[in-house]
């Protein structure tokens, strides 16, 4: 599949490395985000997956290794990055509609205090739609189920109009109509050339959804297809003790 130019770039990861105080959170991380894929993250609780994501973006600050994208520093590309946090990260109670939300995407494009454009009101509609949410516009964000909220920031994902994307938990607390829309959308993406990276717990049925997975625990314990990292040994290293996953051959490990 040959991509625009513009979009085939892969974000490179170097010796990242994240101390929080005297606890050391990631080691000598190195590896690489390609275009056209749905890349998941996984590993145990604390294995500093959501980390990962966030020393990428400076939303913490590591303390060793580099991150590029476009062979330049990724600080350089952040209006390209869209980001959606965990819902546990997100003040439910903040008195902003469905729309106001979706329209946040929009912000850096516009600007801070400006009346938006008649293109970003697109952008936002168009977004909307696409995760099916378009009747709930006008609904506060409160009001809405955890699948409904998750998809609302997709939709402000999507109407940013980035090159990158970086999905913190998203399945968390979502029903399966909310499952499945996310994963085409992701899909959708891909087929676009945009990056799209997720970070993950279940090692259920869904991880067939995934083009290639990282497997962390405070270091790189694997990356690549599904089938070259879900090894016993890398799942060993990674969890320790039996873990249970899906296999695409119907047999569970």
């Amino acid at each position: 599949m040959t991509y625009n130019n513009a979009i085939n770039s892969a974000i490179s990861v170097n010796n990242l490395g994240v101390c929080y105080r005297t606890v050391e959170a990631l080691r000598d991380i190195s590896l690489s985000f390609a275009p056209g894929k749905v890349t998941g993250v996984f590993g145990p609780n604390g294995a500093g997956k959501s980390t990962l994501v966030k020393a990428m973006l400076g939303l913490i600050p590591a303390h060793s290794g580099t991150v590029s994208y476009d062979g330049q520093p990724i600080q350089q590309h952040l209006e390209k990055i869209a980001y959606v946090p965990q819902r546990s990260q997100i003040d439910w109670t903040y008195p902003v509609t469905v729309w106001d939300v979706v329209m946040m995407g929009r912000v850096r494009k516009t600007g801070w205090f400006r009346r938006f454009s008649h293109v970003s009101r697109r952008a936002g509609i168009a977004a909307l739609d696409r995760v099916e949410m378009t009747e709930f516009k006008n609904r506060p964000i409160g009001q809405l189920s955890g699948g409904q909220q998750q998809r609302v920031f997709l939709a402000r994902s999507l109407a940013q109009q980035a090159e990158v994307f970086f999905f913190d938990e998203p399945f968390v607390g979502v029903d399966q109509k909310t499952e499945n829309i996310i994963f085409d959308i992701f899909h959708k993406l891909a087929d676009e050339g945009k990056i799209v990276v997720v970070v993950n717990h279940d090692l259920g049925e869904s991880i067939t959804n995934f083009d290639e997975l990282i497997l962390l625990n405070k270091e790189l314990i694997a990356a690549g297809q599904r089938q070259q990292v879900l090894q016993d040994e890398n799942l060993q290293r990674a969890y320790g003790g039996k873990v249970m996953f899906f296999s695409e051959e119907n047999n569970e490990h």
